[in-house]
C-alpha cells in the first residue's frame, strides 16, 4: 500500500465542503430520530410493536451492508478518488428513497407493513452508500491527527446547521397543523420531507465539489491485503469494538430521548407548554453547535477519552433529572435548561467519535500494515444504525407494553411514566453503557503521538 504525503494544512474551503456532507446526513438523521416512530403509529397506521420490530431486524441487513460498503469503497478506484464519487453517485437516491420512506400508500395493512419494510431497508441501503465512503474520506483528507479532530468539528458544526434547518422547518410544519404532527394528513407529511431531501441532495453534490482527497492510499495488486485479511484485522482491533461500543451507547441515549420528545410534548405537556417540540430540538441543535466549538480546546487540554468519557457521565446525569421535574411551568423550563446543557455536552462528544475512528485507522495501519479506512469508518455508520435502531426499538416497545394508544385523548398513568422514562433514565442507561467502553479504550493522546512518529517514518520510506 502507497501513501502520498498530503500537506496538513487543508483550505477553509474543503472544510467548510466537508462539513455540508453531514449537514445533509443529519437533515434526513434526525428526522428518522426524531419523528420516524410517531409517523409510523400516528400517521402510517403501525402498530408500536410492529414498528418497534421493523426498526429493529432491519439492523441485521445493516450488519452485512456497512462492512460490505466499507470494502467497496476501499476497492474503487476513479479519477476522483477511492470515496468522494459515492457523493455524486447517491446524491438523488439518497433523497428519492427519503421522500418515499414518509410516503403513505392507500393499501390495506399488511402491503403498509410490507411497504414500510422495503422503504426502510432501501433507505438504509442509500445511507450506507453515501455515509461510509463520506466518513472514510476523514482519514484521506489530511494525515495530521489534530487537523482531522477540525475536520470532525467542522463536519459535526455543520451537522447541527443541518439539524437546526430540518427542525425550523418541522417547526413550521408543526405550525401548521396545528402543534401535533401526529395529527398532520399523510401527504403533509410527505411534501415537507420532499423540501428537506431537495436540499440534501444538493448539499452532497457541493460536498463532492468542494473537497478532495489528498491522502492517495494504493493497493498492489499482487501482495495486498485481500478482503479476508481486512475483516481478520478488523476482528482482531481491540479500539475498533471498544469505540463501536461507545458510539452505539451515544446514539441509544440520542435516539431513545430524541424520539420520546414528541410522545413527552404531546401526552405529557399537551397545550400547557410554551414551545413545541420542534422548537424544543431547535434550541437543542443551537446547544450543541455551541459544544462542537469546544471539542477541539477541551480535548486538546484533557485528550479525547478523558472529554468523551466525562460528557458522557455528564448527559446520564442531566436526562435522569428530568424525571423529578415537576409538570409546572417552573418544570418547563427547567426542562429547557437541561435540554441546553445535555445538548452542548452532546456537541462535544459527536465530533470526537469521528476523530476517535481516524485515529483507529492510523492504529490499523501501524498493526496491519492496512489502514482498510472504509471498512473501520463503516463501523460508524454501524454504531449511528444500531444506536438508532435498538433505541427506537426500545422506544415503541416500551410504548407497547405500557398500552399507548394513539386514539386515547389522555393516556394512562402508566403510559405517562413510561414516556417520562423514555425521556430522562432509560436513555442514561445507554450514555453510561458507552462510558463502560471507553474505561478500557487504549489510544490516549500519548499513545496516538507515538503511533503517529511511527507512522510517519513509515511512511516516508515506503515513499523513498
Amino acid at each position: 500500500m502507497n501513501h502520498t504525503l498530503a500537506p496538513a494544512k487543508a483550505p477553509l474551503s474543503e472544510k467548510i465542503g466537508y462539513g455540508f456532507g453531514d449537514m445533509a446526513s443529519s437533515m434526513f438523521w434526525k428526522i428518522f430520530s426524531y419523528y420516524l416512530p410517531i409517523f409510523y403509529s400516528d400517521v402510517f397506521g403501525l402498530k408500536p410493536q410492529h414498528a418497534a420490530f421493523l426498526l429493529l431486524i432491519t439492523k441485521l441487513y445493516d450488519a452485512v451492508s456497512d462492512p460490505v460498503m466499507g470494502i467497496i469503497a476501499d476497492r474503487t478506484e476513479t479519477k476522483w478518488g477511492k470515496y468522494r464519487p459515492y457523493l455524486l453517485w447517491i446524491a438523488v437516491p439518497f433523497a428519492l428513497v427519503g421522500i418515499l420512506s414518509f410516503y403513505t400508500p392507500d393499501a390495506g395493512y399488511t402491503f403498509k407493513h410490507v411497504y414500510a419494510y422495503v422503504m426502510y431497508i432501501l433507505m438504509m441501503t442509500v445511507y450506507t452508500a453515501i455515509n461510509v465512503p463520506y466518513g472514510a474520506m476523514l482519514g484521506v483528507v489530511t494525515e495530521d491527527s489534530r487537523e482531522k479532530s477540525v475536520f470532525s468539528s467542522y463536519r459535526m458544526f455543520f451537522a447541527y446547521i443541518g439539524s437546526f434547518i430540518a427542525m425550523g422547518i418541522f417547526g413550521v410544519f408543526e405550525k401548521m397543523v396545528g402543534g401535533n404532527v401526529g395529527e398532520a394528513s399523510p401527504m403533509q407529511w410527505t411534501g415537507i420531507v420532499t423540501v428537506i431531501a431537495a436540499i440534501c441532495a444538493v448539499l452532497f453534490v457541493l460536498c463532492f465539489l468542494m473537497t478532495r482527497e489528498h491522502v492517495k492510499i494504493e493497493r498492489k495488486s499482487e501482495g495486498g491485503s485481500s478482503v479476508k485479511d481486512d475483516l481478520k484485522s478488523l476482528a482482531s482491533n481491540g479500539p475498533w469494538w471498544l469505540l463501536l461500543g461507545a458510539g452505539i451507547g451515544m446514539l441509544l441515549f440520542g435516539s431513545i430521548r430524541g424520539g420520546a420528545a414528541a410522545y413527552y410534548f404531546s401526552n405529557i405537556l399537551g397545550t400547557s407548554a410554551v414551545l413545541t417540540c420542534a422548537v424544543y430540538l431547535f434550541i437543542g441543535e443551537i446547544a450543541q453547535m455551541a459544544g462542537v466549538l469546544l471539542t477541539v480546546p477541551i480535548s486538546e487540554k484533557i485528550g479525547k477519552k478523558r472529554t468523551f468519557i466525562g460528557v458522557l457521565v455528564a448527559v446520564a446525569v442531566l436526562s435522569s433529572l428530568i424525571w423529578f421535574l415537576p409538570e409546572t411551568a417552573g418544570g418547563f423550563w427547567a426542562l429547557v435548561a437541561l435540554q441546553i446543557l445535555i445538548c452542548v455536552c452532546i456537541g462535544i462528544e459527536a465530533p470526537l467519535l469521528w476523530s476517535m475512528f481516524a485515529d483507529v485507522a492510523d492504529y490499523s495501519e501501524l498493526k496491519n500494515g492496512s489502514s482498510s479506512t472504509g471498512l473501520i469508518f463503516s463501523s460508524s455508520s454501524m454504531a449511528q444504525k444500531f444506536g438508532g435502531a435498538l433505541g427506537g426499538f426500545l422506544l415503541m416497545q416500551v410504548l407497547a407494553i405500557f398500552s399507548y394508544d394513539k386514539d386515547l385523548a389522555v393516556q394512562g398513568p402508566a403510559t405517562l411514566s413510561a414516556i417520562k422514562a423514555l425521556m430522562s433514565w432509560i436513555p442514561a442507561i445507554g450514555s453510561l453503557l458507552g462510558v463502560v467502553c471507553l474505561v478500557f479504550y487504549p489510544l490516549t493522546s500519548g499513545k496516538m503521538k507515538e503511533i503517529q512518529a511511527s507512522l510517519a517514518k513509515s511512511r516516508e520510506s515506503r515513499l523513498g
